[in-house]
């Protein structure tokens, strides 16, 4: 009996002796996958483990496979699988120290407020190296933000969070996106003005948020204006689906208040977010949002600061009032169908400067240009009008002669 008491005596001291040590010589890091540095930490455990020789887990028995395409010039693509830590307990040497990683995943809790498990990586070390997290996380941010330099990602709603879509894709020229002559120039001055002017909204106590409103005929270049208005102030876009399923007035709101930092909202055919044949699918779903809700989203006691809202709309007529008074749409733009000089700068925009596949010279361009100018003027003094998008892709199929022989062809087929 003395024997067995001692034992168990021994075992609990050993225990006890042993949280004190992990306590006083161990230090511990959690990062969770709703946390921006998440995404970032696997995105350089990943090239850390391709940059390494002999990798810490390499012969891990938890692996996940992280699956890529190499694009080649010639158009083809090989796939590529490599072999990334997954789900359990790996070994990493930052530095000269080393690091247990820990990755855990909950499959039960979050599934079922966002459909995603809640997953989360720990790292424990000895506290001497606690110093060692700031520059990896440092590390691990300016690799990711590498990855995006030069390129626009895209946001959108994923239950109550916000995710990429896809992959990073590649900034759009804003002179590539012909409007009305002066159209551009006064959004882009609008929203420069605007973000130069924080502490003057803090001063007057006025909400810091702006909001747009784009409005046209579809083609007229809305949507792609606003993606190369984005890359060219830096700014990221989420898309809002309003007829999402699932979609709540208080998710609403959720989402609108947290969105990602320098980042544009964009609500497009929002005259439509509030049809019932748009909000109601095949399976008889209708959207759980109400015009109210919406209202309140934008510009309620509740709603965010901080931000910068674009709408979308083919039929303006058909807005409410009370959505597009100021506070809510603080500048209203009409996109419209080409008029002359659009017409001219998409041509000389596609031909000039060398951008031609044929001998056409600069010369030649000009005059084609004008002959487009002039062809697209007398189509509007007769109520016949084309849409930047028809020309686009007009311009793309054909050559720069055959493209003023078309673009006579297809003014004539307009009502």
């Amino acid at each position: 009996m003395g024997i067995g008491v001692g034992i168990t005596a021994l075992r609990r001291g050993a225990v006890l002796a042993s949280v004190a040590l992990r306590r006083r010589l161990l230090v511990t890091l959690e990062i969770n996958n709703k946390d921006r540095a998440y995404d970032w930490f696997l995105a350089w455990l990943a090239h850390h483990q391709r940059t390494t020789r002999r990798p810490a887990w390499a012969h891990s028995h938890q692996l996940s496979v992280e699956t890529a395409y190499a694009q080649h010039k010639n158009g083809s693509a090989d796939v590529l699988f490599r072999l990334v830590a997954g789900p359990g307990v790996h070994w990493l040497k930052y530095r000269g120290a080393w690091m247990q990683v820990k990755r855990e995943r909950e499959t039960r809790a979050m599934q079922m407020v966002s459909g995603t498990p809640w997953e989360t990586v720990t790292l424990t070390t000895l506290s001497r190296d606690r110093a060692l997290f700031p520059p990896l996380l440092a590390e691990a941010r300016d690799a990711a933000l590498r990855g995006q330099e030069g390129r626009l990602v895209v946001h959108t709603a994923w239950g109550t969070d916000w995710r990429p879509f896809g992959l990073p894709r590649r900034k759009r020229p804003l002179h590539s996106v012909v409007l009305a002559p002066g159209t551009a120039e006064k959004i882009l001055e609008d929203v420069r003005a605007f973000l130069g002017r924080r502490e003057w909204y803090a001063d007057r106590g006025i909400p810091y948020r702006r909001g747009y409103l784009l409005h046209g005929p579809p083609g007229s270049g809305k949507s792609s204006f606003i993606q190369a208005l984005a890359g060219s102030l830096s700014y990221d876009i989420c898309v809002l689906n309003l007829s999402e399923r699932g979609l709540t007035d208080d998710k609403l709101n959720y989402l609108m208040s947290n969105v990602p930092e320098r980042s544009f909202i964009l609500i497009e055919d929002v005259d439509a977010a509030f049809n019932k044949r748009v909000q109601t699918s095949e399976d008889g779903y209708q959207s759980s949002v109400t015009f109210s809700g919406f209202l309140n989203a934008l510009d309620g006691v509740a709603s965010g600061e901080e931000r910068i809202i674009f709408l979308t709309t083919n039929h303006v007529d058909r807005l409410d009032p009370a959505l597009i008074r100021p506070g809510r749409v603080d500048l209203a733009s009409l996109v419209d169908d080409a008029v002359p000089e659009q017409a001219r700068t998409l041509f000389t925009n596609f031909y000039g400067s060398g951008q031609a596949e044929d001998d056409t010279s600069h010369d030649e361009v000009e005059l084609l240009g004008r002959q487009v100018e002039e062809i697209v003027g007398d189509g509007i003094k007769d109520g016949r009008r084309i849409s930047m998008a028809a020309l686009q892709g007009m311009f793309i199929r054909h050559d720069a002669k055959d493209a003023v022989a078309s673009t006579r062809e297809l003014l004539a087929t307009r009502q």
